[in-house]
């Protein structure tokens, strides 16, 4: 966990989080099943990405990856 690896993983995979959860919130707008708003949307993504920030610290398997079960090569 405490490696450049391991907050670069986490890092992208916060950012894809954000994106899906910003994409996905102002999709479900467009089609009227929620009702929400860009600063909603924002606020949904940005929950997101601190939720996955803190599941990756607390699921982090060791000094390696983000996740349980998987690894992040050095570069």
């Amino acid at each position: 966990m405490f490696t450049k690896a391991f907050w670069k993983a986490t890092g992208e995979r916060s950012v894809r989080t954000y994106a899906q959860v910003l994409v996905g919130s102002l999709g479900l707008d467009t089609l009227g099943i929620i009702s929400a708003n860009w600063s909603e949307g924002l606020a949904l993504g940005a929950g997101a990405a601190v939720l996955t920030v803190l599941t990756a610290v607390a699921t982090s398997g060791g000094p390696e990856g983000p996740g349980l079960t998987e690894t992040v090569s050095r570069r």
